[in-house]
């Protein structure tokens, strides 16, 4: 089939319509998708309330949802949030964006890059983590994870900490004979005429060359591996810079050392410490911006130990421990003096006292009793209780507390936008 006619194809897409109540609601339901030019076919149906429409340029998944909300049937909006590995600086932030929002039916991506985490609106049915996933590798990142639940998330910094901690080292270590012996005679004459009248100014470069040679090749490899690719897809990032700074320093003392008639005379001097120095302050960065990610988590983290495991649940007449993810809301739980409450839900029998100043902030234990409502994360007494469970999982008080703090740590102040725009074209 020519290429023309493939761009010219149609498109199929599923809709989810809200508002709907009658025969007539459908009807100006696809009235309004059908005003839309370029849709070919709508077809809205009231018993699932799913919207399938055909459509072509220049109509798009946004200009129909644009339709559908003006004639008061919107398409339903869903939210997702994944864990990007990768990004390092502002313009990093800006591609994912611009990568995710290239996706059909999303209207909003915002990626945080303290936390990692992008998120995502998009028109529900449109959209899947492997589709996200699969635009983000795209630009050059990775998604690593879908983020939210009740599950607390993986310290991922832990290990970039370790990671950066030795290569800040490795680097330092042999970045400071380098620096001291290009600039050390700066602050303190007497090193150059030490260096000249012992192993001579032609050694000492040599020597620089081999150290900023194993720096460049083992701790800020990293900069290389993501630098000049990014330079290919014509999108650079603070790994490019920092890529070409170092080479450049480095390539120029290079040849200054080992061919230096290429040069005229008075431009034969190396600078194989600012190479050297531009590693270790960049990568000595890294290390600070990824305690700081990782204390990001701290909150979720301590939030989420607030829920156990396990709980006892009442089965079939019997007593069972099960895992919190498997208990179902209307089921019974049995509380023992000291235990953590699993789930929401509303005392049957017993009586007790329950500490719930992770919630209130209030430190006197609050008395329970029959019809009392209880809450996951609290702990009990030294009472026994029996209650039912009225909320589980995602719905329950504890968890939507986590996904506040999740929010309120994705979010970005407007100021925020603009910077990352801002620096974006910087790079």
């Amino acid at each position: 089939m020519p290429r023309d006619d493939i761009s010219q194809m149609p498109t199929n897409i599923r809709l989810q319509v809200e508002g709907m109540s009658c025969a007539g609601c459908v009807r100006r339901a696809e009235t309004a998708i059908s005003s839309v030019d370029g849709v070919a076919k709508a077809a809205v149906n009231l018993a699932t309330g799913k919207a399938d429409v055909e459509f072509g340029a220049p109509a798009t998944p946004a200009t129909i949802s644009a339709a559908m909300d003006k004639a008061g049937y919107p398409a339903a909006r869903a939210e997702i949030s994944v864990e990007v590995a990768g990004a390092t600086c502002a313009s990093c932030v800006n591609r994912i964006e611009i990568a995710i929002k290239s996706l059909p039916g999303v209207s909003q991506a915002v990626m945080n890059l303290a936390t990692g985490r992008a998120s995502i609106s998009y028109l529900a049915g449109m959209l899947t983590v492997d589709d996200i996933a699969a635009a983000v590798a795209g630009a050059g990142y990775n998604v690593v994870a879908e983020a939210g639940g009740q599950t607390a998330p993986v310290d991922r910094h832990k290990q970039d900490q370790d990671r950066l901690t030795r290569s800040v080292w490795i680097a330092f270590a042999l970045g400071l004979p380098v620096f001291v012996a290009e600039m050390g005679g700066h602050l303190f004459p007497p090193i150059h005429h030490f260096i000249a009248q012992t192993i001579g100014h032609q050694t000492s470069w040599v020597l620089q060359f081999i150290l900023t040679a194993l720096i460049l090749i083992f701790p800020g490899r990293v900069f290389f591996a993501k630098g000049f690719p990014a330079l290919v897809r014509r999108a650079p990032d603070m790994n490019s810079l920092v890529a070409l700074g170092a080479s450049a320093a480095f390539v120029y003392s290079s040849v200054a050392t080992f061919a230096p008639a290429v040069l005229p005379a008075l431009a034969r001097n190396v600078y194989f410490e600012s190479a050297a120095v531009i590693v270790v302050l960049i990568l000595l960065g890294r290390l600070l911006e990824s305690r700081a990610k990782g204390r990001t988590g701290d909150a979720i983290r301590h939030l989420v130990a607030l829920a156990p495991e396990t709980a006892t649940v009442e089965r079939d007449g019997n007593l069972q421990t099960v895992p919190i993810e498997t208990i179902r809301t209307g089921e019974i739980l049995h509380l023992k003096p000291g235990e953590r409450l699993a789930v929401d839900g509303v005392v049957l029998s017993g009586h007790s006292y329950v500490d719930e100043s992770m919630i209130t902030g209030e430190p006197v234990p609050v008395e329970k009793g029959a019809e009392a409502p209880v809450v996951a994360g609290t702990i009990n007494g030294t009472g026994a209780l029996s209650y039912r469970a009225t909320a589980v999982g995602r719905d329950t008080m504890l968890s939507r507390i986590v996904r506040m703090v999740e929010d309120a740590q994705g979010a970005k102040l407007p100021i925020q936008a603009q910077v990352d725009k801002i620096t974006a074209w910087f790079v």
